[in-house]
């Protein structure tokens, strides 16, 4: 890639839906040190930027995203600097998971290892009819065990484990069906069923979607008991927030709600 080329492409309409497009299509999308890094920059200023709605994580080319960079890490081999690759891909994800916005994967094409990680990751994704899904490195004699994190959170544990212990692909209809992608489209419409999707999401105040999500993965952590004492908390506060008390009134009232932009 020409140093002058960026790694990752952002736009936004005026919605506050913003876009970031993987872009090493001659590689595939892999996520070199460089590419994360850039990803990683994106996403903690969008963590703080109040006018975001819902982030679509796209990518450029046939593919859209084989991994990480192989050739990058079998480069100059060393304990240190894995742990210290791995720990970044890990935070990259994490910080995915908290933004405080919905995120939704545009899958265009294969999705491999990080890639299908990165799927799994994004809190909704709409794949094309093409697209093709895979934790392929034990075929390597690399066991996807971070990928293994993701998976197993989103498909059930046979079908995750599944596919970490024999690296096979499985298609877009089957990713639907074991709960790795929401949608499944045409490749003529992939852009519109994601549209239909962010349309819905910037449809709701942004507070009570905020707070959803951080409450939708915190709870998934935790027993059962704790689960709901947080739940009850977060509704509760939610139900203070003056978007849910105008949306009940606006019910009652047989009435469409008005909500501060």
């Amino acid at each position: 890639m020409n140093p002058s080329e960026a790694f990752v492409l952002s736009s936004r309409d005026a919605r506050g839906v913003v876009t970031l497009t993987l872009n090493r299509p001659n590689a595939f999308n892999a996520l070199s040190v460089g590419m994360m890094a850039a990803l990683q920059q994106a996403l903690d200023a969008l963590a703080q930027d109040e006018g975001v709605r819902v982030l679509v994580l796209a990518a450029a080319g046939k593919a859209f995203c084989a991994g990480h960079d192989l050739k990058e890490m079998r480069a100059a081999p060393a304990l240190d600097y894995y742990q210290v690759l791995f720990k970044q891909c890990a935070h990259l994800m994490l910080t995915l998971q908290k933004l405080p916005v919905p995120v939704i994967a545009r899958v265009q094409g294969i999705a491999t290892a990080a890639g299908c990680q990165l799927v799994a990751t994004c809190d909704l994704a709409v794949a094309s009819r093409h697209a093709r899904f895979a934790v392929s490195g034990v075929n390597l004699g690399l066991f996807c065990a971070t990928p293994g994190v993701a998976l197993s959170r989103n498909l059930s544990r046979k079908a995750a484990f599944e596919m970490l212990v024999t690296g096979e692909f499985i298609s877009a209809e089957q990713a639907l069906r074991d709960g790795l992608v929401n949608r499944v489209a045409d490749p003529e419409t992939l852009d519109a069923e994601v549209e239909r999707l962010v349309a819905s999401i910037v449809g709701k105040p942004r507070v009570a979607v905020a707070m959803g999500k951080a409450l939708f993965y915190r709870q998934l952590e935790t027993g059962v008991e704790a689960a709901y004492a947080d739940a009850a908390q977060t509704m509760a506060c939610n139900m203070m927030d003056p978007s849910a008390l105008e949306g009940v009134q606006a019910f009652i009232d047989k009435r469409p709600p008005t909500w501060a932009k």
